[in-house]
């Protein structure tokens, strides 16, 4: 049986049943198991006994694992519940501002940041214009700015709160350590060395280092994806559970897959470059290369003032999504659909609709709108940092 431990957002698997075990890796895999359990509690917490019986860990090696993070300050008391015998039994909750992280969505023409806590909730945020086609140097530098204009310091701020650790003040963010930096931006990319493709529209970013380059900038941790990804990854460490693609409309067109609760980026990182499947040959030209790719159509029809036109093209690439991967929904993101989220939603269901009909299914996939509005992707980018935390990893 194999388990898998991550503490820097890389995979360590560990062989329970091999000699040579790596314990280190192990004990941060249980720490984890019982992180997640607390963020699931609550304020309302839960008991040492819970705990072992939902992991399946002794209750000597909770008791450890509890010790180590009350001294960490990652968990507290939350009081004492009532036993069926002896001595009511000690309830322990996760302290929320015992860690932070910044999520930064960089998109074409602006970047969002937001500062997240240990429980996903949102403390803070900016919003300011930006030129992608700048130049990595000018983008980098603006992104370090308002990284270290959200945390209240200057220059140089973001590695001295990140030194901190636990219960120290943040300025801006409350007590607690800055866990690092998490960038969702257009794609394609390799989210695990941090380097982008060619980004379409863009293509002199083909082979930058951004998380390397944004990580000697700021002096902490910094992990890289692409803008549907981190938006998926958020939506299923939020509770969107079983399959379901996200679609993002905005200044490009994209997805984030989740099949099975595990977020689906493909072997080379390459899963979900949703807009580019061409659907009409000799179509209009898309800035990928191609002709008649979903993207191309579907942003001509909003640049028209046709939004149900492009969201019968939406509807067209979801549809074959469904037929593809058989996913359990569908949900719409990115700041075209947050202008007009019922037009999209309809135009999408309308087609999932006649496709289900066609098929001679019971129902069609259900489509909705993504929670978190035009922070979605920011927030996902943040969770880049935070879920590995609580052993939330592929």
């Amino acid at each position: 049986m194999t388990t898998g431990a991550t503490t820097t957002g890389t995979t360590t698997t560990v062989t329970a049943t091999v000699p040579g075990v790596n314990l280190p890796a192990l004990r941060s895999h249980n720490a984890a198991l019982v992180l997640d359990l607390l963020r699931a509690a609550g304020a309302a917490g839960i008991s040492r006994l819970e705990l072992a019986e939902r992991t399946g860990l002794t209750p000597q090696a909770v008791s450890k694992i509890t010790a180590r993070l009350r001294t960490e300050g990652l968990a507290a008391q939350a009081g004492h519940r009532a036993s069926t015998g002896g001595k009511p039994r000690t309830v322990l909750r996760l302290v929320p501002e015992a860690g932070h992280a910044v999520g930064v969505h960089l998109d074409r023409d602006e970047v969002r940041l937001v500062l997240v806590d240990l429980m996903g909730t949102v403390t803070g945020g900016r919003r300011a214009p930006l030129d992608l086609g700048a130049g990595a140097d000018v983008v980098v530098e603006r992104v370090a700015g308002e990284v270290e204009a959200l945390l209240g310091g200057g220059p140089g701020e973001a590695g001295r709160l990140f030194g901190e650790g636990p219960g120290r003040s943040t300025p801006g963010a409350g007590a607690g350590a800055l866990l690092g930096v998490g960038v969702a931006l257009p794609g394609p990319l390799d989210h695990v060395r941090g380097v982008l493709h060619r980004v379409t529209g863009f293509p002199e970013w083909d082979g930058f280092p951004l998380r390397d380059a944004l990580a000697r900038r700021l002096g902490v941790p910094v992990a890289v994806d692409k803008d549907t990804n981190a938006a998926a990854l958020g939506l299923s460490v939020g509770g969107e559970g079983g399959s379901f693609a996200y679609l993002h409309l905005g200044t490009g067109l994209g997805a984030g897959l989740v099949i099975g609760g595990v977020l689906h980026r493909g072997t080379r990182t390459g899963a979900g470059e949703f807009g580019h499947q061409v659907v009409q040959l000799d179509g209009p030209p898309c800035g990928c290369g191609d002709r008649g790719c979903i993207e191309a159509l579907c942003l001509g029809a909003v640049a028209r003032g046709d939004l149900d036109e492009a969201a019968r093209v939406l509807g067209v690439g979801a549809a074959n999504l469904v037929g593809l991967l058989d996913i359990d929904r569908v949900l719409l993101g990115g700041r075209t659909v947050a202008a007009q989220p019922e037009r999209f939603v309809r135009g999408v269901g309308a087609v999932l609709d006649g496709r289900a009909r066609r098929e001679g299914a019971e129902r069609a996939v259900p489509v909705g709108v993504a929670p978190g509005g035009e922070r979605g992707v920011a927030v996902g980018a943040a969770q880049l940092l935070l879920a590995p935390l609580f052993g939330r990893t592929e």
